[in-house]
């Protein structure tokens, strides 16, 4: 992991083609890893994503007292559920549960599900940048089905305190506009209400996710219905399976690399990354398809091929698959005409506010580009040095380092920022593309 304050990224002058393998999913790591602690008896998760956002995630299930087993070599996790229930609560009758998050959004929003209706008292702590990201939501849905928060500092943000005493109502509703993370969060949690329970959506953001939470919960052994487009229905004596479970590569790490393709001008190859994967940046690979790249598949992973003719501009709706909405600004430029990315406005409520992360750098690598309601627009144009902010966020550092790649002093401000889910990211990038 790079610890320096500065990275400077090498402008390439001798391309080769790029073949490399990335670390398992963040999203789908975070699911198995609340998932297998729900279930009933031993599970063992492979190709194990281990970062920031995971450990802190793992040291949360920790100090609930779940078994757990850690080899960070083989990247193997083993963890040993109790059927919902919370070995904490049953220890320690009298006490409160003290959990910190730290700046892992995800396990933020499934372990304050888990525990809102779980019966139970606990205090949630996190980073001051997790401090500032949405909560209301699912917070506002939770108390609506009991359970009491108690905020220690701004109301409807971390930290604060959760009693429950398990849930009665048989329904919710939630807003996921700002985040899909929420709905996820009370889907998986569900199984611990005893009744059969409905949840009603309002919006439509990031369901690409949601369909991954959905399709997790049906291979654990839970069956989620949906009587109509807005509404998710769990039975009830719904109860994950204790499993063995392969956790997929990382699409959103891998677009990085195949974003390389058509700037470097190789082919790129990420190992074991498929078409038929859970994650639905897969669809970044249609945007570089649309952009004129020629994509292929074998039995050990997915190529991009660089366009013949150059790379094409267009308009493109990011909006189910937002985390690469980063790596298509960074593209942007080098493409032969304008390039709009559209329907990203939630990812002003993420890591930082993201469009503003676009615009600022973009703007001193001296490229044009504006944002309008929720649309960004990229004009193609000569860029030059300059320092990228990545205002602590990881998908700020490495997609904006994929300019680096054909620009002159391009440096990466706070690199160890990555650890949040790519601790090796540079490593990685230099061994693939330095000869």
């Amino acid at each position: 992991m790079k610890t320096e304050q500065e990275y400077l990224v090498k402008k390439i002058t001798d391309p080769h083609r790029i073949n490399v393998e990335v670390p398992g999913s963040k999203s789908i790591t975070n699911r198995a890893l609340l998932i297998a602690a729900m279930a009933d008896g031993t599970s063992t998760l492979k190709g194990v994503l281990f970062s920031d956002d995971s450990r802190h995630f793992l040291q949360a299930l920790i100090d609930m007292k779940f078994p757990v087993e850690v080899n960070e070599a083989q990247c193997t996790v083993k963890i040993t559920g109790y059927g919902g229930r919370i070995p904490y609560f049953e220890q320690n009758h009298d006490k409160e549960l003290s959990i910190d998050v730290g700046s892992a959004g995800t396990a933020a929003r499934f372990l304050t599900a888990y525990l809102g209706l779980s019966r139970g008292d606990s205090f949630l702590n996190s980073s001051d940048q997790m401090k500032k990201r949405p909560m209301q939501e699912l917070i506002e849905s939770l108390e609506n089905l009991g359970a009491e928060f108690t905020f220690e500092e701004e109301e409807n943000h971390f930290p604060y305190h959760i009693h429950s005493d398990g849930c009665q109502k048989e329904e919710t509703v939630v807003d996921v506009e700002k985040s899909s993370q929420f709905l996820s969060a009370l889907l998986i949690a569900s199984v611990l209400v005893d009744h059969d329970f409905t949840i009603h959506v309002k919006g439509n953001h990031g369901m690409e996710y949601v369909k991954m939470t959905i399709a997790m919960m049906e291979q654990f052994g839970v069956s989620v219905e949906q009587p109509d487009a807005g509404s998710y229905r769990i039975a009830k004596n719904s109860s994950y399976k204790a499993m063995d479970y392969q956790i997929e590569p990382d699409l959103s790490a891998a677009c990085y690399f195949y974003a390389m393709s058509p700037l470097l001008h190789v082919p790129a190859k990420v190992m074991h990354v498929h078409h038929n994967c859970l994650q639905g940046d897969i669809r970044f690979l249609s945007v570089l398809e649309d952009m004129g790249c020629e994509i292929s598949e074998n039995e050990d992973g997915i190529s991009v091929l660089p366009p013949e003719n150059g790379l094409k501009g267009g308009s493109f709706d990011l909006s189910g698959f937002s985390d690469q909405a980063l790596t298509l600004a960074a593209i942007a430029p080098f493409a032969d005409g304008d390039v709009t990315i559209q329907n990203i406005g939630h990812i002003r409520f993420q890591e930082c506010d993201r469009i503003h992360a676009i615009l600022s750098n973009l703007h001193d690598l001296g490229i044009a580009c504006e944002e309008k309601d929720g649309n960004i627009t990229i004009h193609p144009g000569t860029l030059h040095g300059a320092l990228i902010h990545t205002y602590e966020d990881h998908r700020v550092a490495m997609a904006f380092a994929i300019i680096g790649l054909k620009t002159d002093h391009v440096i990466i401000e706070n690199p160890s920022c990555c650890r949040k889910t790519f601790e090796n990211y540079f490593e990685t990038l230099e061994a693939q593309v330095y000869d």
